[in-house]
């Protein structure tokens, strides 16, 4: 089934990049052999690029495949906008041969051409806008209250997830955002999964692991694992992450100071994983309890449990339109705050990014939790 449905995926893709590069040689200003040489070999390149980088991993070394990786990613991002933009442009065409409402040249470039040209100029600053976006960290702040008790002044936790760390995402990115985690001086980081991008190849090459030690927080920095730590290696994944200083919870509680119980689950994409009940069967209930789950399923479920903070990631909220809608429909919260029952959710759009860094009607963003007893408001 699954390979099957992988065959359909890269038919359709192929396809798609034909469709695309045909049009773009339609309307491409020079002709001739030399011309159509360069073209054909700038094409097959890109299209096949994200292709080889996962074929080839663990093969080339890691400058080649950082190359290859980024271009393959970012043209997936740009092949989809211009898919969307050259159909449109077929569309608009079509509906012209029967009520005749284009001129038939825009100064002096043939409509066709034209709208081709139009498709890729607002492919160009959509991605532009995206890509600044995409850097641009937002910091969201959430008030949680409880009536459990907490150290005077309540705690103060940093929230990511979905770092995805590897070929895309170096060290001086991940610099920056352990420089914003700790200007928060947080008592508690928590991060919910997908550390790792697709293999920790790249990670133990560049010692990401050096840069995620100089993160801060007293009562320590915890994890769950996302299902690309399972894509990556459960085994490697595991150890990058253990050696980074953060401490790695698989179906496990930890209780920091006297206050927290942080329970965190195995991905939903695991074999086996616990479930909530044998999780929060001997908990001491007296505690602040916080759930770190990375996949955002079953809300309802959560609440029927001693649970008063799920944290979630991996939807990204889609990345970019249109999958934004997507996630929307597919998850019953794709981002932001909710609450059921006696527990409050927040699932986050991540920090990082899976593929071409570009943000587009999605946010990338950490969380500054401040917990509070009720008492003090």
């Amino acid at each position: 089934m699954r390979g099957g449905f992988f065959i359909i995926t890269l038919l359709l893709y192929l396809c798609g990049n034909v469709y695309v590069f045909v049009r773009l040689w339609q309307a491409f200003p020079w002709r001739g052999p030399v011309a159509k040489a360069i073209f054909s070999g700038a094409a097959f390149l890109l299209a096949s690029t994200f292709l080889a980088a996962f074929r080839l991993r663990g093969i080339l070394p890691e400058w080649l495949m950082g190359g290859l990786y980024g271009t393959g990613s970012n043209w997936l991002i740009i092949f989809l906008y211009l898919l969307m933009l050259l159909l449109l442009r077929d569309l608009v065409v079509l509906a012209d041969r029967f009520f005749r409402f284009l001129p038939p040249a825009v100064g002096q470039v043939a409509v066709k051409p034209f709208l081709t040209y139009a498709a890729v100029g607002v492919t160009a600053v959509l991605l532009i806008c995206g890509n600044i976006h995409y850097f641009r960290k937002e910091r969201v702040e959430l008030n949680i209250t409880t009536e459990k008790p907490l150290p005077p002044g309540g705690l103060k936790i940093v929230f990511l997830s979905d770092l995805h760390l590897g070929y895309a995402t170096g060290n001086r990115e991940i610099e920056h955002w352990v420089e914003l985690a700790n200007r928060e001086q947080p008592d508690l980081i928590l991060i919910a999964g997908d550390i790792v991008d697709n293999n920790t190849r790249p990670l133990t090459a560049h010692r990401m692991d050096r840069t995620l030690r100089q993160l801060h927080a007293p009562e320590g920095v915890y994890a769950c694992p996302g299902n690309h730590e399972h894509i990556g290696g459960k085994r490697n994944s595991e150890q990058f992450i253990r050696s980074a200083g953060i401490c790695l919870l698989v179906d496990s509680v930890a209780t920091p100071g006297a206050f927290l119980n942080i329970v965190g689950r195995n991905d939903r994409s695991a074999r086996r994983r616990k479930n909530l009940e044998e999780l929060t069967d001997s908990l001491d209930t007296e505690k602040f309890t916080v759930l770190l789950d990375h996949q955002p399923y079953d809300l309802a479920e959560t609440a029927r449990y001693p649970v008063d903070l799920q944290l979630s990631g991996h939807t990204h909220r889609g990345q970019i339109w249109p999958f934004t809608r997507v996630t929307d429909r597919l998850f019953e919260v794709s981002h932001g705050y909710a609450r059921k029952g006696n527990t409050d959710f927040y699932i986050t759009s991540g920090i990082g990014i899976w593929g071409g860094k570009f943000r587009i009607g999605s946010r990338s963003e950490y969380v500054v939790i401040n917990l509070t007893h009720s008492a003090h408001l």
